[in-house]
């Protein structure tokens, strides 16, 4: 039987997705907002990008799925996008590292901005419309810093280093929700560190110094002298330049609020004048074993850790995806077998319909796949509540399974079933909708009919002896409701 999914008629028509309102919670509002773009249909999103020093970890991961899963969710309800995501490839983390490799800054990070773009593309994450790399952007990065000290929020200090005076801005800590009191303690103090502790309230760097003995060979030159910009400003001047003065999304990990989005905040509103982001949003932590993930710990894990195991693009897609993005994920191994299986659940269920052979429908499944629609819809706007979405979907396939076994699905509903998934997968991205043509050798099919004949005469022996030649073959024997059938094993 051949189904093509490309068509998006005979999908339930009752209901039109486009109408549901999409409420996200905003960190800066500390409640959940209808989205609204700024600009008619299109939606501008800043999303933080890697610091290209070293391979991206599965915290790192987790939160680009949560941008990924939000990028699909705003399409789907019908809007269009335009996302900016930056690649920090200089800061001390990536200076130090081409310093110590003794190659160039550009050397050094191309390793990882390579290998950055071959993650996500086996993780399956739409790429953004723009990945600005700082290096490149280093001339508007000046002219801001231009702007804020003209207007007396920048300063320079006795080291030849730009600094901004958070007291120069009075809404400084409206992302973290910080008190001015505890502000001005710290005011006086300077970090000139791109990152530091979440308790050091003070000015930040905005250009830092030349210093041959930290930086070696590695500096641009400016009005105000060799140096480099701080890694706060790079963000600031790539969206503002990239996506206009005020975005509609600006998202990252909880571990960004503060400083380092506060600080966008403080320079890029003071710098234009208006609000530099509508909505904010983060996504929490990943723990390993309910255990911060640290080197020292021996549970840091990279794309690639997983990969060299045997896990696979898509298992490691789902794993990060299933927990609400507000919600602590506990990465474990066995959760990840757990979704090894939930993944095979699906896949076996799209390969049955391939099966089905029934021309007459009850419209029975028209039902179930409209609330199906209803209930995926709904969930995905609220806040993007992917535990009740993916709940959604599998209450489908538990349900038509039934139908199925009933044998109340036609080919017509078929067609129909697939569109669904298709469009609920647009989101998900975790779907093979495909006809899985797989040869099975002979002689293992000879040996599954000897199994059911010595299971009808009662040669247990014999049964159990053709069941294992067959498992050692990396098959598995199934009962459906024709008969036993072989499966190759996952």
């Amino acid at each position: 039987m051949t189904i093509t999914v490309k068509e998006e008629k005979n999908m339930p028509a009752h209901f039109d997705v486009k109408k549901i309102p999409i409420k996200l919670f905003n960190t800066l509002s500390r409640h959940k907002e209808v989205l609204k773009p700024i600009n008619g249909n299109l939606v501008t999103m800043y999303t933080c990008g890697p610091t290209v020093y070293n391979y991206a970890h599965i915290g790192n991961y987790r939160t680009y799925i949560f941008e990924d899963v939000l990028r699909r969710t705003i399409q789907f309800f019908g809007f269009q996008i335009k996302q900016v995501m930056n690649l920090t490839d200089v800061d001390d983390k990536t200076i130090k590292g081409a310093i110590a490799n003794k190659v160039s800054l550009n050397d050094f990070t191309k390793v990882y901005k390579d290998a950055f773009f071959e993650d996500i593309k086996t993780l399956n994450i739409q790429p953004a419309e723009c990945y600005p790399a700082a290096t490149d952007y280093i001339k508007e990065m000046i002219e801001l810093i231009q702007g804020l000290m003209a207007k007396g929020i920048a300063y320079k200090s006795n080291d030849g280093s730009i600094y901004y005076a958070i007291q120069k801005f009075p809404h400084y800590g409206c992302l973290s929700h910080l008190h001015m009191d505890e502000l001005k303690a710290g005011a006086s103090d300077r970090v000139a560190s791109d990152e530091y502790d979440k308790d050091h309230v003070s000015d930040f760097v905005l250009w830092k110094a030349y210093d041959p003995e930290r930086d070696g060979q590695i500096f641009w030159e400016s009005p105000f002298g060799k140096g480099r910009p701080g890694w706060h400003l790079e963000c600031s001047a790539m969206a503002m330049k990239l996506l206009g003065h005020t975005l509609d999304i600006h998202v990252g990990g909880i571990d960004n609020m503060f400083p380092h989005h506060e600080n966008e905040i403080a320079q890029s509103e003071a710098y234009s004048g208006t609000q530099f982001s509508k909505i904010w949003m983060h996504s929490e932590h990943l723990v390993v074993d309910n255990k911060k993930m640290s080197k020292s710990l021996g549970n840091f894990y990279t794309l690639r850790d997983l990969l060299s195991r045997g896990y696979t693009g898509t298992q490691v897609r789902y794993m990060l995806l299933h927990t609400h993005y507000k919600t602590q994920l506990n990465f474990t191994f066995s959760g990840l077998d757990g979704i090894k299986e939930s993944l095979n659940r699906l896949n076996d269920f799209i390969q049955r319909l391939y099966e089905i052979d029934n021309t007459e429908s009850n419209g029975m499944v028209k039902s179930v796949l409209e609330q199906t629609l209803i209930s995926f819809s709904e969930a995905l706007a609220d806040d993007l509540n992917i535990s009740v979405a993916l709940a959604s979907l599998f209450d489908m396939v538990r349900e038509v399974n039934t139908l199925c076994d009933a044998g109340k699905v036609s080919k017509e509903d078929v067609n129909t079933i697939l569109k669904l998934l298709k469009r609920m997968d647009s989101v998900l991205g975790i779907l093979s909708l495909e006809k899985q043509e797989k040869e099975i050798p002979q002689e293992l099919q000879d040996a599954l009919e000897q199994r059911q004949k010595a299971r009808q005469e009662k040669n247990w022996k014999l049964a159990d002896s053709l069941r294992d030649f067959i498992t050692q073959r990396g098959y598995v024997i199934e009962d459906t409701p024709k008969g036993a059938r072989l499966k190759k094993a996952e």
